[in-house]
């Protein structure tokens, strides 16, 4: 038996930093995933895709670990970095997207994140655990950002 939890979850915020050096940081999946909370291992798999091994994190006597890999795409010239999952790797299918735009004294970001999250647990369980993997998830994108706008000297 298992369980499925989908993420969706969507940011705007504007930072100091000029957006060439943003798409740069952002465009570099271990120096974007450096800034990532929870993060245990980074693995390149080549050819743009990044297994992604999240810490253990505990639900009561329930311990869940997210795996999951994504291939990445970055397009300087639209100023996007998109990712689609890969398929097979983990117990996670993410994809989501950075948009940056230069507003020439400052740079806005769009954050996009959807993921499904397959879980071996039993039906029930899904009441308790799901609102608490969506939270996790939500809190650790939100210090992500945050250390984000700190390398980017601030939000503008």
């Amino acid at each position: 038996m298992a369980i499925s939890v989908s993420i969706d979850l969507g940011f705007e915020f504007d930072v100091k930093a000029k957006a060439a050096e943003v798409f740069s940081v952002l465009s570099d999946v271990p120096v974007s995933a450096s800034h990532f909370p929870k993060v245990s291992r980074l693995v390149d798999l080549g050819s743009g895709g990044y297994r992604w091994e999240m810490e253990k994190i505990g639900v009561g006597s329930v311990s869940i670990q997210t795996i999951y890999a994504s291939k990445y795409v970055s397009n300087e010239a639209k100023g996007t970095i998109v990712w689609k999952p890969i398929k097979g790797e983990g117990n996670a299918l993410v994809s989501g997207s950075w948009t940056i735009k230069d507003n020439k004294k400052s740079t806005h970001l769009v954050l996009d994140i959807q993921g499904e999250l397959t879980l071996p647990l039993p039906g029930l369980m899904k009441m308790v655990v799901a609102p608490v993997v969506e939270a996790e998830f939500e809190k650790m994108t939100e210090q992500y950002i945050a250390n984000l706008i700190k390398r980017f000297g601030g939000e503008a």
